[in-house]
């Protein structure tokens, strides 16, 4: 079972209160660009696995929903440098996709389809990240229509017209800072 990757992944919508989008360039396919993605790791959830990839792909720190509820402080968890990292905001929402044909040989033997957890992350302002150069190229901050062309999957896409016609509402503000991994 651990040799295979689980097909199961978490899709980390990152924006600013100004409703800018965090865009990362795939490696390969070149030209695909993303939010933050990734695998669940066998019995992770997929908060931590949120929190994991937001680190790993962006040097960004985060905190999980239920970190940030037993933390017992109110309205943010702190890092050592004094700042508040941001909190993950989960969705309930999921969405079943093909996983691509390029991909499938890294899954078990028969799974063709993928389950992807949406979560959403908002910082205060753009920042800079440190990318994972084995999975991106580039990174782009744009505004949200802008990043609703870009994206290459639906579903992606699918997240970023959530948020904007939540904007249309109030919107949960999960952030206070913008916590950079040293």
């Amino acid at each position: 079972m651990a040799e295979f990757k689980r097909p199961e992944s978490v899709l980390v919508v990152m924006y600013t209160s100004q409703v800018e989008c965090l865009l990362l360039e795939r490696v390969s396919p070149r030209g695909f660009w993303q939010s933050v993605t990734g695998t669940l790791r066998w019995r992770e959830t997929p908060a931590d696995a949120a929190v994991r990839e937001v680190r790993e792909e962006t040097g960004l720190d985060c905190t999980a929903p239920e970190s940030h509820a037993t933390s017992g402080e109110s309205g943010e968890a702190c890092l050592d440098n004094g700042r508040s990292a941001p909190v993950l905001v989960e969705t309930g929402i999921t969405r079943r996709f093909p996983i691509r044909p390029e991909w499938r040989d890294r899954y078990g033997p028969g799974v063709a389809e993928n389950l992807e957890h949406l979560l959403y992350l908002e910082l205060p302002k753009a920042c800079t990240p440190a990318l994972n150069s084995d999975e991106h190229v580039a990174y782009r901050w744009m505004g949200l229509e802008q990043a609703i062309d870009k994206v290459a999957s639906w579903t992606n896409r699918e997240a970023l017209e959530r948020l904007r016609a939540s904007r249309g509402g109030t919107t949960k503000t999960a952030h206070k800072a913008c916590g950079q991994r040293k």
